[in-house]
């Protein structure tokens, strides 16, 4: 019992260190107005960043619109003739995903778009996190160097006894 109590905090570690924070996030499109003619999409993604890996979420009566990617020139003039990808899916609940780094001109090619249904947004990769404050040597152990060295041990011994119980299953 001890051991599988081990095993289960070494795994429930290994992940909680492993996995990297998630940062895609998801806009839905026009909030809770969602993909409709008369609404300002311009409007509505100033000061929103979209960065790659997030995604639009795009909700919208199937048989009326639809969600095409354009070249600038066609975002402009509502030309929806020579669409770059078509995102629909046909069930009015679509998804965008923004994995590219560039500018991302959608509209809707039923129409819409000369009722303000298109959308421009720029996609950037994910600035670097802010690199931390230097910490001051005060000649005593940080709380950090002693979290540091007691983790460090502990995450070795977690992996290795988790290794461990995994060869003696076999």
């Amino acid at each position: 019992m001890a051991r599988f109590t081990v095993l289960i905090a070494a795994v429930i570690l290994a992940f909680v260190v492993a996995v990297p924070e998630v940062t895609a996030k998801k806009y839905t499109v026009g909030e809770n107005k969602f993909w409709n003619p008369n609404i300002n999409y311009t409007i509505w993604a100033q000061g929103k960043h979209f960065y790659l890996g997030d995604w639009l979420y795009f909700v919208f009566d199937r048989n009326q619109h639809n969600i095409l990617e354009v070249n600038k020139t066609d975002y402009e003039n509502c030309n929806a003739d020579h669409p770059l990808v078509n995102w629909t899916r046909g069930a009015g609940r679509d998804i965008v995903t923004l994995n590219v780094t560039k500018h991302y001109y959608l509209l809707d090619g039923k129409g819409g778009c000369y009722g303000g249904m298109k959308l421009a947004v720029k996609v950037e990769k994910l600035p670097p996190p802010p690199k931390a404050a230097p910490v001051k040597s005060t000649g005593s152990v940080s709380m950090a160097t002693g979290v540091a060295q007691f983790l460090i041990p502990f995450a070795l011994f977690s992996v290795s006894t988790m290794w461990d119980a995994i060869l003696r299953m076999w």
